[in-house]
């Protein structure tokens, strides 16, 4: 059984470090997903654990738990409409307001174990045509370092290739490596940069970007996290550029420097006013 007081250290840790907003019908989650590292570490229950890490004795568990907390789910060409957004809409779009030799620039937030880059990178492949052959270059950004290392590796299981990935896709753009599993190949893989990011932390640094994938990590933050993360995305992202979120997620109430596209679900441009003005305006919702 998880005590009040030790989800109340847990969630309290989980939220000062990722973002990541459990309410007290979310128990379940923690001793789910901790369990296999607490068999790890020789620990009883998560009491145990908690008393060690409010003791100092457990060096790096704090990141060790937002690392098994933190959701690493992912597909090939997870949901079909963003990936077709991109080749037929945004990158067409794009192209044709750049000059022929000026590269674009993809952001894939909370890339987890790289399905959502390597699926960009293959279509950018297949679609060259469509934005003039120029340079494209993918930054895959995640809290997990387990999730990165995967991504590093473009090793995948032969069930984690047939959930999204076409026949003929698998057998251009992998090779069959040990114990069955199926290795991106290099020249896709060299178009991704995979960095470890967390979404609190400010994104200057990154640069600007054309496009930004953000999709499924929002629904885990709470409001004033929500509008902070999309006030600080919209100012990276270029006057002309796409903000993408998933299924369940807006950008409405959130956050005024963005608007729905009015074709493309889960598409949203920076709004007018924040165009002209170059700021982000953000409400937050009580």
């Amino acid at each position: 059984m998880l005590n009040a007081d030790d989800f109340s250290y847990l969630s309290r840790l989980l939220k000062d470090k990722s973002g990541l907003a459990l309410t007290a019908d979310k128990t379940y989650l923690i001793t789910t997903r901790l369990k296999p590292l607490l068999e790890g570490r020789g620990l009883r229950d998560i009491a145990e654990l908690v008393r060690e890490m409010k003791a100092g004795r457990l060096a790096g568990m704090a990141e060790e738990v937002v690392d098994a907390m933190t959701t690493n789910e992912s597909l090939f060409f997870r949901d079909s409409k963003p990936f077709e957004a991109l080749t037929q809409m945004m990158l067409p779009a794009l192209a044709a307001a750049r000059g022929p030799r000026r590269p674009l620039r993809i952001w894939c937030a909370a890339a987890s174990t790289g399905q959502e880059p390597y699926s960009i990178a293959m279509l950018l492949e297949e679609n060259s045509a469509k934005f003039g052959g120029r340079d494209v270059s993918i930054l895959g950004t995640d809290l997990s370092q387990a999730a990165l290392s995967r991504a590093r590796s473009g090793e995948y299981t032969s069930f984690e290739v047939g959930r999204g990935i076409p026949a003929d896709m698998l057998a251009r753009y992998f090779t069959k490596g040990p114990n069955n599993h199926y290795i991106v190949a290099e020249r896709i893989r060299s178009r991704v940069t995979l960095k470890s990011r967390n979404l609190l932390d400010e994104f200057d640094s990154l640069g600007n970007f054309d496009i930004i994938f953000c999709r499924n990590v929002l629904i885990y933050f709470d409001r004033p996290t929500k509008s902070d993360v999309l006030s600080r995305m919209a100012r990276i992202l270029a006057p002309d550029g796409y903000l993408i979120l998933g299924g369940p997620e807006t950008t409405l109430g959130l956050c005024d420097a963005f608007e729905r596209h009015p074709e493309w679900r889960n598409v949203y441009t920076r709004s007018k006013q924040s165009q002209l003005s170059g700021q982000s305006t953000v409400r937050i919702c009580a």
